[in-house]
């Protein structure tokens, strides 16, 4: 028995020590150079083991359930909140995060709405929801004038029965596509009220009958292959659709907006998990990220914006110039911010949405 807790004891050291240089991250698919990685490893001689997810309801099931193994995880900032409030993450010692001083107070202020103070995360990147056109298409469809800019595109069913024969997707996420409608209403997009939020189900309906296919990602694709004319959906997405048409030579001409009415925002956001192996590796990785010139290169290998000042000066001119990515004051100044749903009323969302989508 002795020999057997000898044994034991000795196979602890040897997992701890080894735990100790190395780092465990688990992040979005297809959301970093790999020469990111592979730098971290030769400044900080610690380990890096890095996973990839595709969907924020994957990442939420880990969390909650506990024991993930990873030390640095990256939800998207509605999930963020309900996982802090759920004590799924750790406060973060910013007295090892000096790197922190670059973050900019422009996102910085409109994460707080998700982690109070930003006590227990940092953005990684940011974006918005809106509209991708297939310019060709659509203005064969309505003409020269189409509104590509504006809900009225989708929203209005006079529009959508003409876009109809050329394919419309819309994104399956309800708290995207309500808060949407209600905007374009001249709601409260954030409004929690059911009556409020019920506004939207009749303009929904009213264009269900023209929308191809409710999806969250199959509109990049098909967007890029000219399969679709329009594609509501996340602005880092529809730019990958238009990165990808252009580098074809298809001759499918993508434009993103961020519709004129005002668009969401959405952040996805950096976080040690409660039980993390190895949380000071993972202050030693997201100080890392922080560096001005690691968070340009992020942004410059996957066209998304961040949220750290110090890095623009440093972001190539198609990454910072392209107002797709970053918006003009105006425009930023339009956007908005969601809180997630409470309980009762993410029942009434459900259900109303399964109506929407079944066209009932």
């Amino acid at each position: 028995m002795k020999k057997l807790m000898l044994a034991s004891a000795t196979l602890a050291l040897i997992a701890a020590s080894a735990n100790a240089d190395e780092v465990r991250v688990y992040n979005w698919s297809d959301y970093i150079d790999e020469a990111l990685l592979e730098k971290f490893e030769a400044d900080t001689g610690i380990k890096l083991i890095y996973d990839v997810f595709d969907s924020n309801e994957l990442l939420e099931t880990k969390m909650l359930a506990g024991g993930s193994g990873y030390d640095v995880v990256v939800p998207t900032g509605t999930f963020l909140q309900r996982q802090i409030t759920a004590g799924a993450f750790q406060k973060l010692d910013m007295s090892k995060l000096p790197n922190i001083a670059n973050m900019w107070d422009v996102v910085s202020s409109r994460t707080e709405q998700y982690d109070p103070e930003n006590a227990y995360s940092i953005n990684y990147m940011w974006g918005t929801t809106g509209i991708g056109v297939n310019l060709g298409k659509v203005k064969e469809a309505l003409g020269e004038d189409a509104p590509v800019d504006s809900l009225e595109l989708i929203l209005n069913p006079d529009n959508m029965a003409k876009l109809a024969d050329c394919g419309v997707h819309m994104l399956d996420a309800p708290a995207e596509m309500i808060p949407m409608t209600l905007k374009f209403l001249g709601e409260d997009p954030v409004s929690h009220d059911p009556d409020v939020i019920a506004k939207a189900e009749p303009v929904l309906a009213a264009v269900r009958p023209y929308i191809q296919k409710f999806h969250s990602s199959e509109y990049i694709n098909a967007l890029a292959n000219g399969d679709i004319c329009v594609a509501i959906g996340w602005s880092g997405d529809i730019l990958q659709a238009r990165d990808r048409a252009a580098e074809a030579e298809n001759g499918v001409e993508i434009a993103y907006h961020a519709a004129k009415e005002g668009a969401q925002m959405w952040f996805d956001q950096m976080a040690i998990p409660a039980d993390a192996p190895n949380p000071d590796a993972a202050h030693v990785f997201l100080n890392f990220i922080m560096d001005a010139q690691n968070m340009a290169d992020a942004s410059n290998y996957v066209y998304y914006a961040n949220g750290n000042k110090a890095s623009q000066p440093l972001l190539a001119e198609d990454v910072i110039g392209d107002p797709a990515i970053y918006p003009d004051e105006a425009t930023l100044n339009n956007l908005f911010t969601t809180t997630p749903y409470p309980p009762k009323v993410q029942r009434v969302v459900t259900r109303m949405w399964t109506k929407i989508k079944s066209g009932t």
